[in-house]
């Protein structure tokens, strides 16, 4: 009976533990904004119609298409459509179908009931548009741009878009231009990813892409290249950074399957990526974007070696051994590593600061690929210094050439000192406190040895 009840203690433990793990994926449900231009403009000729005609016409279709997808909220807001042009209404923007479920016949009569007018205010639209989206964390939030113009009220859509953005009211919005001058691509690549539509065949086209990249599920396999361009790199956690906030979004210990195949996760192909592999130094692919509705492979070269560093009798020093490993030729220190531990690398050149006393340096160390790259610290001997009264020392690493280097100061309130010391010849220069006078300095030289003690007394006045 024992022995059952301990089965069941254990199976509820391990599904506990599982029920803790979260598996890191967009939220299946969505809801998509579109956000209309009806500025004066858009009563522009665009090949057989007009721009506004062929916007609503082809809204109305895809509206009407969505209305199976059960997973998919849909909201409409206007701007530039309530004020003539010699108004210049710069609040000209209207929520006209909120989100519902099951709304898209509402959406549609309104598509077909509006008439443009006004002026462009893209940057207060946005700003409106937060309102739209209620929140739930259950549904990521997706708005569409459709316009033919910039911002004609002085606002910033950018700086909008962002914050928005940083708050998680939307994701990276979708612009889709009307028959725009290629140079205003420029001017919403801040505001979200430009899709040029320059006939309304492109629109129809440019509308498809959206809704992949929107709706459908993507799944990416990270492929980390050894030195050979081989996918053979693993166990590397990898992360998946929004381009445009900065914000982290997913993080993944990298794994390869029995017949060592990436594994596939799932993304969010609205947004864009900066994928960092967190391996030391750290590779960074910018600006990454996925191809919604499909399979995406992402190669990435990151190929690494192992560092070794081994001292016999480190244990001598109090604190243990730790090393600062820098890239060659930069300051910055890229990691502290402990001797004894085996730290991973990429493939490359490294300078090497080794904090025993004296410190042990050494340069242009190379990391070879799936390779364990060793490096030997000679053993420390040790220094017992006892000294009758308190006062003032340093400790000088003697050097073949004459040169003297300092390396260690004194505790001015000790009287015995035990310390860890690298193979070499010293001098220990003191001071008693209560002496009258520079002349009454003491030096002694002596040499340390691996392995050995030696003692220095000083029988200061």
């Amino acid at each position: 009976m024992k022995k059952f009840s301990l089965f069941f203690f254990l199976l509820l433990c391990f599904s506990i533990v599982q029920a803790q793990v979260q598996i890191q994926r967009p939220a299946e449900k969505t809801r998509m904004l579109f956000l209309l231009d009806a500025s004066g403009s858009m009563y522009a000729n665009w090949g057989n119609s007009i721009r506004m005609d062929i916007a609503k016409n082809m809204l109305v279709e895809l509206v009407d298409s969505l209305k199976a997808d059960k997973d998919l909220e849909l909201a409409l807001r206007v701007y530039g459509h309530q004020f003539n042009l010699r108004y210049k209404n710069c609040q000209d923007s209207k929520l006209e179908v909120p989100f519902a479920a099951g709304n898209h016949d509402r959406l549609i009569a309104k598509l077909k009931q509006i008439q443009p007018s006004g002026v462009t205010p893209i940057a207060y639209s946005l700003e409106q548009a937060a309102n739209d989206f209620t929140n739930d964390p259950n549904y990521r939030n997706v708005v569409i741009i459709i316009t033919d113009g910039i911002e004609s009220c002085g606002g910033d859509p950018c700086a909008v878009s962002l914050a928005l953005q940083e708050k998680n009211i939307f994701l990276k919005p979708f612009v889709i231009g009307l028959g725009m001058d290629k140079d205003y691509k420029d001017e919403f690549a801040c505001v979200g990813q430009y899709f040029d539509a320059r006939n309304a065949s492109d629109f129809r086209l440019v509308l498809n892409k959206v809704l992949k990249q929107s709706l459908e599920t993507t799944t990416v396999s990270v492929e980390l290249l050894d030195i050979n361009n081989q996918p053979n790199e693993t166990n590397v956690n990898v992360t998946f950074i929004n381009n445009f906030t900065k914000a982290p979004i997913y993080d993944f210990v990298h794994f390869r399957d029995a017949q060592g195949r990436p594994d596939s996760v799932v993304l969010d192909a609205v947004l864009s990526y900066d994928v960092v592999v967190n391996t030391l130094p750290p590779v960074v692919k910018r600006n990454v974007t996925f191809e919604g509705g499909k399979h995406n492979v992402l190669p990435i070269k990151s190929p690494q070696g192992t560092l070794q560093l081994s001292q016999r009798g480190h244990t001598e020093y109090a604190k243990g051994v730790t090393a600062l490993i820098r890239q060659n030729g930069k300051q910055e220190i890229l990691n502290v590593q402990s001797v004894s531990t085996p730290e991973k690398y990429l493939v490359g050149t490294y300078d090497i600061e080794v904090l025993t006393l004296p410190k042990t340096y050494f340069k242009d160390v190379k990391i070879e690929p799936n390779t364990v790259n060793q490096l030997t610290i000679p053993g420390p001997g040790v220094l017992n210094a006892n000294i009758v009264t308190k006062g003032y020392g340093s400790l000088y690493k003697l050097h073949d050439n004459g040169y003297q280097e300092w390396i260690y100061d004194l505790d001015p309130n000790e009287t015995r000192f035990t310390l860890a010391m690298q193979p070499g010849r010293y001098k220990l220069v003191f001071r008693a406190e209560r002496s009258f006078g520079s002349k009454y300095t003491e030096v002694k030289e002596f040499k340390i040895e691996s392995g050995a003690t030696v003692s220095v007394r000083f029988f200061a006045p």
